[in-house]
């Protein structure tokens, strides 16, 4: 903990000034392998709780970068942008200031919807890709025209009504919190604690609304990239739980069939928050990418020649 912030085992926490703002960062590992980028989710979300359990571990042997997006956790003097796209290329832009222009991009839901736009509209800066029940992979919110709809609405309620409307739902976090996962016991405390604290910060909710007011339309999502995720061909992995309320299982399935070198792993027991609530299975499946990667990343390109 930092005061009385959330810090992942191992994480240093850097504030980088960018673009006008600062930029939280949570850092650690300085080993060989491909460095790993990695993007929370929306709602009360931030680095340190959608990472928290794992960080450590993925930091063994490489860098490992997890960032508080624009209008989420403690980066501040950024207006979030909203339409996923603009937050991806602000994403490359921020690894690339904090020295990692190339690298494997992870993500968990609002998260790995990003970390997709980041493979299709930067190619060259993704060696891979971690995914956990990422969204920007279904045509209707909540997989029906009637909760759609309702998503609908709820994007049309303007910013200033929205914004003690989220306070107002930050008393409810605790719970909130505990039904993300299959199991609430399996939720660290300090986890819970901090999507509490995220939930009343000041601004809290705005990022998030603002994605979902820019992705959801009156009769269907304007970020369903699925039949554009054929053209990622990086080696990707999706790791999603089977019990997962709030993303479909499906979605994942459906990607990871459609791309060229993805690896899909579905999660028995377990709710939106795999790398949270099955630690130990998203690490062992991370660890399988990782190599590939890192074995992919020290080839010589195709034609170099390195005989005297």
């Amino acid at each position: 903990m930092t005061g009385d912030r959330l810090l992942p085992a191992g994480a240093r926490e850097v504030f980088l000034p960018f673009e006008g703002g600062t930029v939280r960062l949570l850092t650690g590992g300085a080993g060989p392998g491909t460095p790993v980028v990695l993007l929370h989710g929306g709602g009360s979300d931030n680095a340190a709780i959608s990472w928290y359990p794992v960080l450590a571990e993925l930091a063994r042997d490489r860098p490992v970068l997890a960032l508080d997006l624009p209008g989420f956790g403690y980066t501040t003097g950024i207006e979030p942008a909203g339409p996923p796209g603009t937050t991806a290329d602000l994403a490359v832009r921020i690894a690339a200031a904090a020295g990692h222009p190339r690298a494997v991009w992870g993500g968990v839901s609002m998260g790995g919807d990003i970390a997709l736009r980041v493979a299709l509209r930067r190619p060259g800066a993704v060696a891979g890709l971690l995914l956990v029940a990422p969204g920007g992979l279904t045509g209707l919110a909540g997989g029906s025209r009637t909760r759609h709809a309702a998503a609908w609405l709820g994007t049309r309620i303007p910013e200033p009504v929205m914004r003690p409307l989220a306070r107002l739902a930050g008393l409810g976090a605790r719970a909130t919190a505990r039904a993300v996962v299959h199991d609430p016991d399996t939720m660290p405390a300090p986890v819970v604690d901090e999507f509490v604290r995220e939930s009343r910060r000041p601004g809290a909710g705005i990022g998030f609304y603002r994605y979902n007011r820019a992705t959801v339309g009156p009769g269907g999502m304007r970020d369903d990239l699925s039949e554009q995720v054929r053209a990622i061909s990086a080696p990707a992995l999706f790791v999603h739980g089977l019990q997962d309320r709030w993303v479909s299982p499906g979605d994942s399935r459906r990607a990871a069939a459609a791309m060229p070198d993805a690896e899909l792993v579905e999660v028995g027991r377990c709710g939106h928050w795999a790398q949270l609530e099955r630690a130990g299975a998203f690490l062992e499946s991370a660890a399988r990418l990782l190599t590939r990667v890192d074995d992919a990343e020290r080839k010589p390109p195709a034609g170099d020649d390195h005989h005297a």
